[in-house]
């Protein structure tokens, strides 16, 4: 099927600029980073492989990759600063303004600088996001000070460690692996093209994240996957699951998790993390989120002949994973980190400030009035 054609309102269909980073829905369906298909990368790749590609332009040999990995690793600690304001951010917060002061606030104790230290600041941001929001939940919901700089050799396994208080799994942690890999790029979405124009003005790394992270915070960009999990958590079997739909169909309500405005036929993502979903199902003994979620995805397809988006799977995989439903959207952040860095970078490298015209719509001429006569 040829790619989907976009125009309208909110720029679509408009070329903003160029990348060498990802294409998005060509054919329809499909995702690659710098040329690689997403499907070989969640089967072959580690996160880290990946977040190296994006930033540093290929996929690292393994020397370059072991010491790309030791670098993370000693960029997991916080400083005892950001620590202290992480403490003082009240439990009720929504985890993304956690992300949001968290990024901000190392941008104040660790800046960026000129812009040759641009890949230090990007790492450093990548390697501290899984402790930031970690570190804020376990001390506002248990009061417990955990230590960050861990030794798992994936972000995932580091993450899981680190929310759970529980090691994790080897299958666990290359679950949460495999969904970093999926958010970790998407062209040019409204959270990564705040990114880049914040970085054509010339700002720093941290503001750029920071721009992007709000962004991500509004319900039409991230936190789909919590809204599916609201949904279909709702639903005691497929039954009720088929029925329940429906009725929200009827009165018109939104399901969250379906639809995209790139791709036209299905999101490549969907499949990928579906197929774990129902792995860590099995695995767990209970596939009953599954079940509703297959059924849910069933009377969609039927009922408005719409697919699931990467999103919607990723609900009943987090919770698998015994990850907090509020978490799901910083895990949003912690993959697509890496991306949002990388297109700061290519930005940076072939810069003009982007600045759109606008097509005025108030009267031609006003009066006016003083304000004794108003």
């Amino acid at each position: 099927m040829a790619e989907k054609k976009l125009e309208g309102a909110g720029l679509r269909g408009q070329v903003a600029g160029h990348t060498a980073l990802s294409t998005v829905g060509k054919a329809g369906k499909g995702l690659t980073y710098r040329g690689y298909a997403i499907e070989e990368l969640a089967e072959k790749a580690t996160f880290e492989e990946v977040a190296y590609m994006l930033l540093y332009g290929n996929l690292p040999t393994q020397s370059e990759y072991n010491d790309y990995s030791k670098k993370l690793k000693s960029y997991r600690s916080l400083p005892q600063k950001l620590k202290e304001v992480l403490q003082r951010i009240p439990k009720t917060t929504h985890p993304m303004d956690v992300m949001r002061t968290g990024c901000s606030m190392l941008g104040n104790l660790e800046p960026e600088g000129d812009f040759s230290n641009q890949s230090e600041a990007a790492d450093r941001l990548l390697a501290a996001m899984p402790s930031i929001i970690t570190y804020w939940y376990r001390f506002s919901h248990e009061g417990v000070s955990v230590e960050t700089k861990t030794d798992h050799e994936t972000m995932g396994a580091q993450f899981l460690s680190l929310i759970t208080g529980n090691e994790p799994s080897e299958e666990h942690a290359r679950a949460l692996d495999v969904s970093l890999i999926l958010y970790a790029e998407h062209g040019f979405n409204a959270s990564t093209f705040t990114a880049r124009i914040c970085a054509s003005t010339l700002s720093d790394m941290h503001s750029c994240v920071t721009g992007a992270i709000g962004t991500l915070r509004g319900p039409l960009h991230g936190g789909a996957n919590e809204a599916a999990m609201a949904t279909i958590e709702k639903f005691s079997s497929s039954e009720a699951a088929n029925d329940g739909i429906k009725n929200m169909l009827e009165n018109k309500e939104k399901i969250m998790g379906f639809g995209h405005p790139v791709y036209t036929n299905e999101d490549p993502r969907n499949k990928i993390i579906k197929a774990w979903a129902k792995k860590l199902g099995e695995s767990n003994g209970n596939t009953l989120l599954y079940e509703v979620s297959e059924e849910v995805e069933r009377v969609m397809a039927e009922e408005k002949e719409l697919f699931a988006n990467t999103d919607f799977y990723m609900a009943s995989a987090y919770y698998y994973l015994g990850i907090p439903t509020q978490i799901f959207t910083p895990l949003f952040v912690i993959g697509r980190t890496s991306g949002w860095a990388a297109n700061v970078m290519e930005q940076r490298a072939d810069n003009r400030i982007i600045r759109p015209s606008e097509e005025y719509t108030g009267p031609d001429k006003s009066e006016w009035v003083d304000m004794s006569d108003r």
